[in-house]
């Protein structure tokens, strides 16, 4: 679907791609959107009844406009719209998408799944073509914990347990969302090198490893 090309900016576009219902004014990814001048929304459209193939090929039409290297930030339903998009338009490793921050998947995939999830089953088991982190709580109601490190697994993201922290929305109370942006920070460390080179797989998944653990240890991993 996504044409290619080679990139010269060292400076990645973040897309932020949220899930079902869209994100109001006070969650995180709107609030990263209107503090950073990197940061675009993907505006999938039918935010409540969302339809898999319009939102990968609405989330494919924003990776082609980009101008840099793509980042994506994604939430919810929104991860498994990043996770079709992998599926169905292949892509050399990390580029144009050269990282994602993967937020409290939804499992579309469980027993009574609403209507609206139940459309992105089954969950593409593929590992992403590009390095990523996979953030979840403990106590998310859309997704259990085992369930989402399972995911990451099969993606190939690295892991975050964020602790008890609901939905990792605005109604988790998380506003900014502070050691969310320092994830991010790690997978766009990940993504490229500073020059604007993709990183090999294997030192990707090393600074994911070692860094993302690092920023995250503070606030989650001592939980």
């Amino acid at each position: 679907m996504t044409g290619f090309s080679s990139f010269e900016s060292v400076q990645p576009t973040i897309l932020t791609v949220p899930g079902l219902g869209g994100s109001g004014p006070s969650h995180w990814q709107t609030l990263w959107e209107d503090s950073r001048p990197d940061t675009l929304r993907v505006e999938l459209g039918m935010w409540n009844t969302p339809h898999r193939n319009a939102w990968v090929t609405k989330l494919d039409q924003a990776i082609s406009r980009a101008e840099a290297p793509v980042i994506l930030a994604a939430h919810s339903l929104g991860c498994l719209a990043v996770a079709w998009w992998a599926e169905l338009s292949p892509q050399p490793y990390a580029w144009p998408v050269a990282g994602a921050l993967l937020v409290a998947p939804a499992d579309v995939d469980r027993p009574g799944a609403p209507d609206e999830l139940r459309g992105f089953a089954p969950t593409p088991r593929t590992p992403l073509p590009f390095p990523s982190i996979l953030v979840a709580s403990s106590d998310d109601p859309w997704i259990g914990i085992d369930r989402a490190h399972s995911l990451s697994a099969q993606w190939g993201s690295h892991f975050i347990d964020a602790g008890p922290q609901g939905h990792l929305n605005a109604a988790s109370g998380i506003g900014w969302w502070e050691e969310g942006q320092e994830l991010l920070n790690r997978v766009i460390a990940a993504g490229t090198d500073r020059s604007g080179r993709v990183r090999p797989a294997s030192d990707a998944r090393s600074i994911l490893a070692i860094n993302a653990t690092e920023a995250a240890q503070a606030h989650y991993l001592g939980r």
